[in-house]
């Protein structure tokens, strides 16, 4: 993992002292905080941190990123607009291979994830031939043809337990094209790639997005 070396600010150390958990749900030991200096910015600024005992300290970046078209907020199925608030980073995929300790899939033009707000299958994974899906295939997202966006991608699981329908679908932290998002997380491959070797589930990661 590459250091930085800045210095926590007050404000920084404040947005990480919650979280603490409970035995039968742990609370994190790795956070990827998305600030955005408002919340109709486009662009923010993205730090891992990574917790021992009672202390938080810097692990990654600040590195530049890009946010939703719409900024941080109350995201929809009609907007594209970032989810404000802490979720958890459980899952990747990516057209191409990562070094990973995360659940980590190779998608193909077989791979969708789902934003039909009809079907029960709502942003979720779901793997078919095109043109014989089990939902509306305008209303999903083809993993496999979305380019070099896609190298790489972390799962943020926004409204996914439960599942809401509307609510938004198909957030990811995924690789940067230059230019805001639907309302994913896009940061530089380069940057992405070291975070995937760090994300541990063990370590029960996730992401808290502000504006």
């Amino acid at each position: 993992m590459r250091r930085r070396s800045f210095g926590v600010t007050l404000a920084a150390a404040a947005l990480l002292t919650s979280g603490a958990g409970t035995p039968e749900q742990p609370g994190p030991e790795q956070r990827i905080t998305v600030r955005a200096g408002s919340p109709g910015a486009t662009t923010a600024v993205l730090t891992a941190w990574q917790r021992t005992g009672s202390e938080w300290t810097k692990a990654y970046g600040p590195v530049p990123a890009h946010v939703g078209k719409n900024g941080v907020g109350q995201a929809s199925e009609s907007t594209s607009r970032t989810p404000a608030g802490v979720w958890p980073l459980t899952e990747a995929f990516g057209t191409e291979p990562a070094e990973t300790r995360l659940p980590y899939r190779e998608v193909t033009t077989s791979d969708w994830w789902v934003s039909d707000v009809a079907s029960p299958h709502y942003n979720t994974h779901f793997a078919c031939a095109p043109g014989r899906c089990p939902f509306d295939e305008a209303a999903g997202e083809n993993l496999g043809k979305a380019g070099p966006v896609y190298a790489n991608a972390v799962v943020i699981d926004y409204n996914r337990s439960p599942v809401v329908p509307g609510a938004g679908s198909a957030f990811f932290l995924h690789v940067t094209d230059g230019k805001p998002t639907a309302g994913c997380v896009a940061i530089a491959g380069a940057d992405l790639a070291e975070l995937l070797r760090w994300l541990d589930p063990a370590r029960h990661p996730v992401i808290e997005i502000s504006g």
